[in-house]
């Protein structure tokens, strides 16, 4: 790209060697010395110094602007100004998961703004170490081409065993903002999954690893009728792999369990015709500041078009925004039941808790059973407002309450098996369409720490 003009921060890139110097120094304190040793040999220095300079390569902030000529769609369109503006925000990457442990790497987000000044595209390539999965190598992409319609999609690869390349998309610009067309098409290994058996107490004792492989789609139509009503209709495709995982700390899942035990162990399939309602009077589909919604989703299940096994799903979710003082303080509640009814479900068709969007002081699928009871609270309040890298951004702090329970069925749900995680977050929010949160958790087995991109809900 060849950029009109160009301004560079001189504060930014002292505070990137800054970053430097420390990331080398969390490496060498987080490992014990024969550790370090086994990091050197699996590794190897060139390897580390080639990627402190990649790292390296990312370290340039600055705000510049590109002829639209040399940005062809989806990059831009006839929505951005000539030239464009873009802004090049690089940051850390310092995050750990309860699945994945810690990663520490870079990332540095592209975003190019239209001619209101929004962002109408972003894109974000990252690298990052992680010692199970090694090095990885991610770009992400989103774009927003005009209001009411969005793509995203992800380009990531690990040295060991992690992968993931997906494409979702939604566009509810059809027939006079009537129709809404929703989809992913998704292929991905995660190596950090665990299982710890079904049901609320099931132990951590009981803790595995497996590689979880899929590959699949999601695609559905809506149709508004009326202000508030929306019917939906959809088709779901799941192909799901179990293979070995990449955390050997960790008993193997197939050495744990049994087949027998656990449905789904050695694979399935499952193809899935979907139908539901949705009532909303959010005042924004993506950012809401104030409004209820609610969804009812079932979901059939048959031999006959594909699946392992017949069984059905039932989804019920209920949220509500409610602001304070001018939306300087948002009250976010949900409450969502789900349902899964059959013999020999797979286990990962099960209801799931535990992650990101669900019980933030646990790990990704922590809990499962045939159905679950989950209740959300947060309070989001914004502390200020402050343009950052010519970029105007909210800044939030959200305490929460995660409180949730998986059983075999509503009437086996009880109080003392609830698992309960206050917490707080941390949320960067460009408006109308970008969120970047932490949020901290805390369960009975520990802290939980989640990075990511949008509103857990």
């Amino acid at each position: 790209m060849t950029a009109v003009s160009l301004e560079c921060s001189t504060r930014v890139i002292l505070f990137w060697i800054v970053c430097l110097s420390l990331f080398r120094r969390v490496i060498a304190l987080g490992l014990d010395s024969a550790a370090q040793r086994s990091y050197r040999e699996r590794v190897g220095r060139p390897r580390v110094s080639a990627f402190l300079a990649v790292v390296g390569v990312l370290t340039a902030a600055c705000t510049g602007f590109v002829p639209r000529q040399y940005l062809p769609y989806p990059l831009a369109n006839e929505t951005f100004g000539d030239p464009v503006k873009v802004v090049n925000i690089p940051l850390p990457v310092i995050k750990t998961d309860p699945n994945e442990g810690l990663s520490l790497g870079a990332l540095s987000a592209f975003l190019l703004h239209n001619s209101n000044d929004e962002i109408g595209t972003m894109i974000v390539p990252q690298v990052n170490y992680n010692r199970n999965f090694g090095l990885t190598t991610q770009l992400f992409g989103a774009f927003y081409p005009e209001p009411g319609r969005r793509w995203d999609i992800t380009l990531s690869k690990s040295t060991h065993v992690n992968e993931d390349y997906t494409l979702k998309f939604r566009d509810s610009t059809r027939l006079d903002r009537r129709l809404e067309l929703t989809g992913e098409v998704t292929a991905f290994t995660d190596g950090a999954a665990r299982f710890f058996g079904f049901q609320s107490q099931s132990s951590s004792r009981n803790e595995t690893n497996y590689a979880d492989e899929e590959k699949g789609f999601t695609f559905s139509v809506a149709y508004r009728f009326g202000p508030h009503v929306q019917l939906m209709v959809g088709d779901r495709f799941r192909r799901v792999d179990i293979g070995r995982g990449a955390v050997t700390a960790l008993p193997s899942l197939q050495d744990r369990f049994s087949a027998a035990a656990v449905p789904g162990i050695d694979g399935f399939t499952a193809h899935v015709q979907r139908m539901g309602a949705t009532f909303s009077t959010l005042d924004d589909p993506d950012l809401p500041t104030r409004g209820l919604y609610g969804t009812g989703v079932f979901e059939l299940i048959t031999k006959a078009l594909g699946s392992t096994a017949n069984y059905r799903h039932y989804r019920l979710e209920l949220k509500g925004f409610f602001p304070l003082g001018d939306g300087r303080y948002v009250t976010v509640v949900r409450t969502a039941y789900n349902q899964a009814l059959g013999p020999d479900v797979p286990f990962l068709e099960r209801s799931i808790l535990g992650g990101k969007s669900t019980l933030r002081g646990h790990g990704e699928n922590r809990f499962i059973d045939s159905s679950y009871l989950l209740l959300n609270v947060e309070e989001r309040i914004r502390l200020f407002r402050y343009r950052l890298f010519n970029v105007n951004t909210d800044w939030e702090i959200a305490p929460f309450l995660d409180l949730g329970e998986v059983a075999k069925n509503l009437l086996d749900v009880t109080a003392r098996n609830f698992a309960v995680n206050p917490g707080v977050g941390f949320r960067a929010v460009v408006r109308p369409n970008v969120v970047g949160r932490v949020d901290i958790g805390f369960g009975k087995e520990g802290p939980a720490v989640f990075a990511t991109l949008g509103y857990p809900f």
